[in-house]
């Protein structure tokens, strides 16, 4: 019933854009999916069609508009969706952001803003671009290229933080390695790890950390990954206690009920996540 298709972006922005996406959800018109949701990046995502709120205040849920910017999460926030919906967007790498926006990515931290604030009126432009492309979607792909482009553009500055690009990868590959270990492989003190860190994901290296951890072991639970009886033991707690207060943190399930629990817009995620690094 829901269908994400994720595409590469081209060899112009693919050091600063993760993948782009389209993601569409032909729900019966009375249902109402709530479920948590996790941006591991900065996110564009621009609300083609639906009825879409989320929660990053207990009790309250707003839109943000059509067109939003989430920052990178350090837990999950749930997100809810009242009859189908389309959505379209953009995963930036953390190791691309101060070449895509001229705000620190601590800014938007872990919260979730209309497009426009770190964009102008571009944002808006993009919305009325891919609306017009909706049923198309590899016309909403050159849509958000063209919009990177002109970012690229605009602030002139097309470099990469080469050690977050390498800190994103570890975070990727080998969630249970040491901070210390971390900051001694990208040739970075622990205090110039936390700042760029701070400054590219807008979360401490042990937050990124703490985080792939989870999914880790999230994906694994899902049986999205198959990870051998080593592997899965580096990802184990130091016990079932530890495991469960991790995933009250995350998703407020223990790992048992999260077993049970259907999470369509979050499996999407790990997925993403897997294909990725799988």
């Amino acid at each position: 019933m829901l269908r994400s298709r994720n595409y590469a972006p081209c060899a112009a922005l693919s050091p600063f854009v993760r993948n782009h996406f389209v993601f569409r959800a032909p729900l019966p018109q009375d249902m109402v999916l709530t479920d948590p949701l996790l941006s591991e990046t900065a996110m564009l995502r621009v609300l083609i069609q639906g009825d879409w709120t989320a929660e990053f205040t207990p009790g309250h849920w707003h839109s943000g508009g059509p067109a939003v910017l989430f920052g990178n999460n350090a837990r999950c926030f749930n997100v809810r969706v009242r009859g189908p919906f389309v959505v379209a967007g953009t995963a930036i790498r953390p190791s691309g952001w101060a070449a895509l926006c001229d705000q620190h990515a601590h800014n938007f931290a872990n919260a979730m803003f209309p497009a426009r604030v770190a964009w102008g009126e571009d944002a808006d432009t993009l919305y009325g671009d891919i609306a017009a492309a909706a049923d198309d979607d590899d016309a909403i792909i050159a849509v958000l290229e063209l919009f990177w482009k002109k970012q690229l553009e605009k602030l002139g500055n097309a470099q990469c933080d080469e050690a977050m690009a390498t800190f994103e990868q570890i975070a990727n590959t080998d969630s249970t390695m040491r901070i210390a270990d971390v900051a001694q492989t990208l040739g970075l003190s622990t205090r110039a790890l936390e700042r760029r860190s701070c400054a590219s994901f807008g979360l401490t290296p042990k937050a990124v950390m703490r985080r792939s951890r989870f999914l880790d072991m999230a994906t694994a639970l899902r049986g999205i990954s198959n990870p051998d009886e080593e592997e899965l033991a580096a990802l184990r707690f130091s016990d079932q206690s530890h495991l469960n207060r991790e995933f009250r943190y995350f998703v407020n399930m223990t790992p048992g009920m999260f077993e049970k629990t259907p999470t369509p817009l979050l499996n999407a995620v790990l997925r993403l996540r897997w294909d990725r690094s799988g």
